[in-house]
Formats: structure tokens, C-alpha cells, sequence
């Protein structure tokens, strides 16, 4: 790995390995009575997020707590940014009290690694804007890889996202992360929320897409519905909500048309009844909240990685 993990750019695939061997050993951590592992011990992390979060946050915060680091959170409303201060000042007062790694999160695109060329410590992305959310694609990844058979169950799979792929950093981060492990992703989305450019990069990447949701999901092994982001949108994306859910969202009436056993995942947060409906959410096959428990184990696993590395190995 670098030094930083800002993008999935930032790893390979045998670090995706590496990351997820030991978020297998990390994953056990979590059925202990006492859940603490001595790795980090005398170090200290901050969480600064700009942005609002609770997964994240709080699964940046176990995991920090649980290999032993002392681990701050702030955030923009309850600092000094509130007040005007700039991002680099912000960042350098922070660092300057003597702290180990910062976990940011920015909804500027691009704002992480920003801050990694300010500081000389170790800086995870956990979501930029529109760009990435690395540690979301692994841990998404390492729940359809333990889902599907173990390492390298992913080679040869197909993998649908569904959804708003326009403002989805999760989307971008993912595809390059299930590329690398061998998977094929087809990306499904009205017209409206493709990105713009999309089908020169497909080709660039080696990824599909597609405007017919009904057509794709009896053909893939998992799909991904991604959350319609509201917050980020200044213009009318789809006529209705209603007439959203009917082209794009997975209803009851869809799951029948998934392979038997196909995960369905969502990162979060879930607007039932609009991009997933309840059936789907609580379905059998759902791993949702085995991606909850999988993003600790992950994030454990690169901060090990990150502020430990091989001298506690």
C-alpha cells in the first residue's frame, strides 16, 4: 500500500488481498467478549468530517477504538470551520497537536488529496465530493467475496450498481475495486443520471451499461442499489419519485427475476421504498448488514495497515 488511501487508485490487487486477509482476522474480533487487539496502542486518529455520516464515522471510530488508538471525532459544524477557517488551516491545527493519521471525509471533490499533500501523515479518504469512497468499495467487495466463496470469487462475476450513478462516489470507487479483482460490472441508471461521459469511459475501464434494469438483473450475480441523493441534485432528474421506483428501483415484483441466492447490497443510507423496496431490503439474500459489520473489519484492517504496518506484524 501508499502511504495514503485516497482512492482504489492507491492499491493493487494483491493489497486488496492483503486487506482483506487480515479483515478476516479482524472480522473475529467483533464475536469477543473483550474486543481489543494492543495494535495501535499510543496512537491517535481524527475523524473529520465535513459531511454527515453515521456508518462511516462511527465504523472509523470502532475500529480505531479497537485496536487500541485514541481516536478523536470533530466535525465542520462543532469547528472552527464553522467559523471561516480554511480547510488547510484546519487540517494543519489538528495534525499540529501531534496525531497519527486523519480519516476525512469532504464534500469537495478532490479535497483529500488535497490534504495528504499538506501533512506527513497518513490520510484516508472517506469521501470526497463526487470522486471516491475507497474503503466503502472494499468493504463492499470483501462482502461479496465472502458471500460468493472466498478469495478470488470474484474472477468471472458480474455485478450490477444500480442506481444514481451521477453523484455516487461509491459507484467510481467500485468500479475500479471489482475490476481489480476480476469481476465485470454493468452500470444501470435513466439517462439522466449516467454521467456525463460515461460511454468513453466504460470503454476505457471495461465496464457495461444499460437503461433496462429488467434486462439485467436475471443475467448478474449480485446487484448494488445505490441511494438517490437528493442533497446533491439542483434539477429535475426523474419526473416523479413514483415513476422512479418503477423503472429503476428493486421492487418485490424484481426479486423474482435475480438468480437464486444473488446478494443485494446498498451502502446507505436506504430510502425504502424509492431505490429498494422493504421486501428487498429484508430479503434473505440481502447483505446489507453484513456490509455494516464488514465496513468495521475493513477499516481496521487499513488503519492496521496504514499506522502499523510491519513492524507489528
Amino acid at each position: 500500500m501508499t502511504r495514503h488511501l485516497l482512492s482504489i487508485d492507491d492499491v493493487s490487487a494483491d493489497d486488496i488481498a492483503k486487506l482483506f486477509a487480515t479483515a478476516a482476522e479482524m472480522h473475529d474480533v467483533q464475536k469477543r467478549e473483550v474486543k481489543k487487539l494492543p495494535a495501535l496502542r499510543g496512537r491517535t486518529v481524527i475523524n473529520l468530517f465535513f459531511e454527515d455520516s453515521t456508518r462511516t464515522r462511527s465504523s472509523f471510530e470502532i475500529a480505531g477504538k479497537w485496536l487500541s488508538a485514541d481516536v478523536i471525532n470533530l466535525s465542520a459544524k462543532g469547528s472552527s470551520a464553522s467559523k471561516g477557517e480554511s480547510l488547510r488551516d484546519t487540517v494543519l491545527t489538528v495534525t499540529a497537536m501531534g496525531v497519527d493519521g486523519l480519516v476525512m471525509r469532504h464534500s469537495a471533490s478532490g479535497a483529500a488529496h488535497q490534504v495528504a499533500g499538506w501533512l506527513d501523515i497518513p490520510v484516508v479518504n472517506a469521501g470526497d465530493g463526487m470522486h471516491e469512497h475507497p474503503t466503502q468499495a472494499l468493504l463492499d467487495c470483501y462482502t461479496l467475496q465472502r458471500q460468493l466463496g472466498g478469495p478470488g470469487s470474484l474472477e468471472g462475476k458480474r455485478i450490477a450498481i444500480v442506481g444514481d450513478l451521477t453523484h455516487s462516489r461509491v459507484f467510481r470507487s467500485n468500479v475500479k475495486a471489482l475490476g481489480k479483482l476480476g469481476a465485470s460490472v454493468v452500470a444501470v441508471a435513466p439517462p439522466t443520471l449516467m454521467p456525463a461521459g460515461i460511454a468513453e469511459w466504460a470503454k476505457a475501464d471495461g465496464f457495461a451499461t444499460s437503461y433496462d434494469l429488467d434486462a439485467v438483473l436475471p443475467e448478474v450475480d449480485a446487484v448494488m442499489m445505490l441511494r438517490v441523493q437528493r442533497e446533491r441534485m439542483s434539477g429535475g432528474y426523474f419526473p416523479t419519485s413514483r415513476e422512479y421506483t418503477v423503472g429503476y428501483g428493486l421492487t418485490r415484483p424484481r426479486l423474482g427475476l435475480l438468480r437464486d441466492g444473488a446478494p443485494i447490497l446498498h451502502p446507505g443510507p436506504m430510502n425504502r421504498g424509492l431505490e429498494i423496496s422493504p421486501e428487498a431490503a429484508d430479503a434473505a439474500s440481502s447483505r446489507i448488514l453484513d456490509q455494516v459489520s464488514a465496513g468495521v473489519a475493513i477499516r481496521m484492517s487499513v488503519l492496521y495497515h496504514l499506522l502499523a504496518g510491519e513492524e507489528s506484524a
